[in-house]
């Protein structure tokens, strides 16, 4: 693999070019290329790939994008797997390239090695690792790619160190007699860059060296007229030198050394190392390995490290600035810029400047008075220092920029709540999430800051563990908390863990004031720099249900259109009051949410709140609906009124799709019949419960079947409603059946099939008719569920419902090969085939051609059983997995053994058990006995 982005973007793949996508992909791609080793935000991204006015779905099509490449980087790349370039890290991706794929690396790596070796005085090997890197340029890095300025500011980054390199390698190869060797790559980088002086005098310097004076005087005159032409100046100081030089070649002696000065007092002001302080071995390793990297930089290295607030940026960025300090021997700077305190603007630029003057030498009465004056001084006396600047609690760049050091070998750590985005644009900083520590290292956390005060015993151990996750892991709560209980010895873990339940009060546990900034006021900072429509939606985001919120929901829950929605959820997550995941959903912290909470009660009214929820309740029951019509099953009852005004639905698109949207949204629809049942939002919990039942049976999930149908009938029996009761009662039954509850099943159907028949509900009586055969066929008593199948039948053919009908048909199939009447089971059989083909019934054709199946090897016309088995396991494996699966595939294990064929036997069963063992509690009883049996069986034939 090669990758270039110093020029046209172009991708080599085993030696061969291969197509990187359309535009935007392609410049999504070099973008990550010119930033390689740091972290991108998918807010940058869109910034960097939009000029104006993104599209909503604009996310969703650069997470598209990212699968698109990494099939071009890596086309065996297993599907969802980040492959070997491109990972996802924090709210965005990281391109990692070395240099023996990309050209950057490689130009990185020969100028690193170039300086060395001028510093050591060996010029011809500096001036050969210059044309090294020098002839990895061909135009323009990206290839004229970008289409905001943004974006140009990113490759206009690599065009610079380009040009600074040609410079450099002009001046080593006018000094060692080569100059005719760097003529190329700085007429290149003169074409790219008509205005800039220093490298036309360098050309002119090279040309001069080379006895190509005419030449030289051509570029002279040429620039000459462009500066006057265009800006109106005369050429500067440099380009006037190598005139001078070309019309008289100058030799060069050796310098002489500056005098010596006293020197200055080496600065040590870094803030004490935290005594407690544990974990963080994920972002120490990144910084370690930032500073130790050797690149070709010009300037300091920036590492600036962002996240919500009490995720511990500043403890973090002390430790490692202790760990490091040995490195820069010419001292450690610090300052806090307050960029987060109450009023938001932090400390003044020149301030700062005379502070960190201060702290080199620079006595007051000397300081000067201006902005650049004070600039000019600071980076006067830390010119060609190895010096540490950690500047905390930063508001934006323009508080960082006049603070950099003047020496490439200085480091510059930065912590803000916000990612600095300019700052990685314009200044080349390295970008590093601090995210929230892990369990066990929050566990520690907290334990040390007790150990002391023996206030952790055996029986804490479950109030320990509370507490952390309570707290959401976040450092500073668990800081307070401990420091809390240090001082109150009689305080115990239980009834800190008792405040942090009450979400309403949670908050109110971290005691704030006497100098200790609690959550509230961390994210009350956060808060005020929202734009009004971002305020509003972390308000509303208060309410949303866990796991996590999609952007559809978000929008559901505003009344906003969706693009609307996603640009403010971008600047939530910006702002680091919300995340994303890999799936799309948005969640808060839980401290943060319980503040969103205080908020939200302290400006809107309840009807505000009520309204929301019942958007949000609305998008969960249309987009499960939708999902659920995807699965052309049955639904049994008539549908909801159309989603009211505001409400975003979403759509899969196919079969495969809705089951993998019920499996992402399962906990928070779960959660929202509970929302549902609790109060009067606009929609009866027994709509959403009923639209998950063919999911969850499709994934064994017979338990989470149970409970949620319980949970919304409750809510109908307490309600009154006996429709819902009917409903709910018909569904439960299914779960009841499968855990072998038959008596309990009957029960609930003749309570179901009471209530429909009292409201006259006609279609719904003959689903329970299919229902009550299912059951009596469990129960061995094939003549009465013989009779239930004929009622189905009967039923579905007066009311003109084919569904009911092939329900009926699929139980008399049943009943009569259990009553050993296999041909009028093959006829039945195939009757609801037939129905089954011109309805478009996937599921129910897998049932029916088992069912087939079964009559056909009772008639002893086993290949063709064999046949609808086979049919029914593909169709299966599609539209009906679970205990539908298990039993086709016990049934042909058996008629495969009963053939000889044991081989064929052994990988049905093993395929039954595989399906039984992806089900909840191991599946039911009635399916692990008979597959214990068939197990025996197929041991005794080896």
């Amino acid at each position: 693999m090669r990758l270039q982005v110093m020029g046209p973007l172009r991708v080599w793949r085993g030696g061969v070019e291969v197509d990187a996508g359309p535009g935007q992909q392609r410049a999504l791609l070099a973008l990550l290329l010119a930033q390689h080793g740091q972290p991108v935000g998918l807010g940058e991204l869109v910034d960097l790939i939009w000029v104006t006015d993104p599209p909503p779905t604009a996310v969703n099509i650069i997470h598209k994008y990212i699968g698109a490449l990494r099939r071009v980087l890596e086309p065996d790349v297993a599907p969802r797997s980040p492959g070997s370039y491109l990972a996802r890290q924090g709210n965005g991706y990281r391109l990692a390239a070395g240099p023996d794929v990309l050209d950057l690396a490689a130009f990185g790596r020969f100028v690193t090695a170039a300086k060395a070796a001028a510093a050591a005085g060996r010029t011809g090997e500096a001036l050969d690792r210059y044309g090294d890197a020098l002839q990895l340029c061909h135009g323009p890095a990206g290839g004229g790619l970008a289409d905001n300025a943004k974006a140009a500011a990113v490759f206009a980054g690599i065009d610079g160190r380009f040009v600074d390199a040609a410079v450099d390698a002009a001046a080593v190869a006018v000094a060692g007699g080569r100059p005719g060797e760097v003529l190329a790559p700085l007429r290149l980088a003169a074409g790219m860059f008509p205005l800039h002086e220093p490298v036309h005098a360098a050309l002119m310097a090279a040309l001069a060296g080379a006895d190509r004076q005419a030449e030289g005087l051509a570029v002279y005159q040429s620039i000459r007229e462009r500066l006057a032409d265009e800006l109106g100046v005369d050429p500067g100081r440099e380009l006037s030198e190598a005139y001078l030089r070309v019309l008289t070649p100058i030799e060069v002696t050796p310098s002489v050394a500056p005098p010596t000065v006293p020197s200055a007092p080496v600065p040590a002001q870094l803030p004490p190392d935290l005594p407690l302080f544990v974990g963080r071995r994920p972002e120490l390793a990144v910084l370690d390995d930032l500073v130790a990297a050797t690149t070709d930089r010009t300037g300091p290295l920036v590492i600036a490290m962002d996240g919500m607030g009490g995720v511990g940026k500043s403890t973090l960025a002390a430790h490692f600035a202790h760990r490091v300090a040995g490195q820069f021997t010419d001292g450690q700077l610090y300052l806090d810029l307050q960029g987060h305190e109450e009023d938001g603007e932090g400390v003044p630029v020149v301030e700062a400047l005379r502070s960190l003057l201060y702290a080199l030498g620079l006595r007051g009465a000397d300081a000067p008075e201006s902005l650049e004056a004070l600039m000019g001084a600071y980076r006067s006396r830390t010119a060609g220092k190895r010096i540490l600047v950690l500047l905390d609690n930063v508001r934006d760049q323009s508080q960082v920029h006049p603070l950099l050091p003047g020496s490439a070998g200085s480091l510059v750590l930065v912590t803000s709540r916000l990612p600095q985005v300019g700052l990685a644009v314009l200044g080349g900083a390295r970008l590093v999430r601090v995210d929230l520590p892990d369990r066990q290292v929050a566990r520690e956390m907290l334990e040390r800051r007790l150990a002391h005060a023996d206030r952790v015993t055996g029986a804490d151990t479950e109030s320990l563990d509370a507490i952390v996750e309570l707290c959401g892991r976040l450092p500073l709560a668990l800081a307070i908390l401990g420091a809390r209980l240090s001082a109150r010895p009689r305080l115990s873990l239980a009834s800190v863990a008792e405040e942090l339940r009450d979400g309403a009060q949670r908050l109110a546990a971290f005691p704030g004031g006497r100098g200790v900034r609690d959550p509230r006021t961390t994210f009350a900072w956060s808060y005020r720099q929202l734009s009004p429509d971002a305020a509003r939606l972390f308000r509303l985001l208060s309410v949303a249900l866990t796991p996590g919120i999609t952007a559809e929901a978000a929008a559901s829950l505003s009344g906003w259109e969706l693009r609307r929605t996603s640009h403010t959820l971008a600047e939530l997550a910006e702002g680091a009051l919300m995340t994303e995941d890999e799936l799309g959903r948005f969640s808060s912290h839980v401290l943060v949410k319980a503040y969103a909470e205080e908020v939200f009660r302290d400006t809107e009214p309840p009807a505000v709140r009520a309204a929301a929820i019942g958007r949000l309740l609305q998008h969960y029951l249309h987009s499960v609906l939708n999902a659920q019509s995807e699965l052309k099953a049955y639904r049994g009852m008539p549908p909801p009124p159309p989603p009211p005004d505001g409400v975003v639905a979403e759509q899969p698109g196919s079969m495969g799709e809705a089951h993998r949207w019920f499996d992402r949204h399962r906990d928070v629809l779960f959660e929202a019949v509970h929302v549902a049942a609790e109060g009067d939002h606009g929609v009866v919990p027994w709509r959403l419960a009923l639209a998950m039942p063919q999911f969850l049976e499709a994934a064994g999930m017979f338990r989470d079947w149970e409970d949620v149908v319980r949970t919304a009938l409750r809510a109908a029996r307490e309600q009154g409603d006996a429709v819902g009761e009917a409903h709910l009662c018909r569904s439960l039954a299914g779960p009841r059946w499968y855990s072998g509850a038959y008596d309990e099943a009957l029960d609930l159907l003749h309570t179901a099939l009471r209530h429909y028949t009292e409201h006259g509900m006609r279609n719904e009586q003959g689903t329970v008719q299919n229902n009550l055969q299912t059951v009596y066929t469990s129960l061995g008593d094939h003549e009465v569920a013989l009779e239930h199948a004929r009622a189905a039948v009967a039923l579905g053919r007066l009311h003109g419902e084919r569904h009911i009908e092939l329900g009926g048909y699929l139980g008399l199939g049943q009943s009569l090969s259990e009553l050993q009447r296999f041909e009028e089971a093959v006829h039945a059989s195939r009757q609801a085939l037939a129905i089954c083909l011109d309805i478009d019934q996937w599921a129910e054709e897998a049932m029916t051609r088992h069912m087939l199946a079964q009559g056909l090897a009772g008639m002893g016309r086993v290949d063709e059983a064999i046949e609808e088995y086979t049919t029914a396991v593909r169709l299966g494996d599609v539209a009906a997995p679970g205990p539908v699966q298990v039993a086709v595939h016990r049934d042909l294990s058996k008629l495969l053994l009963s053939t000889g064929d044991v081989a064929g036997a052994r990988q049905a069963f093993d395929r039954a058990v595989e399906l039984m063992g992806t089900f909840q509690d191991g599946g039911p009883e009635r399916l692990r006995a008979d597959l214990a049996q068939l197990a025996e069986l197929l041991a005794r034939h080896g």
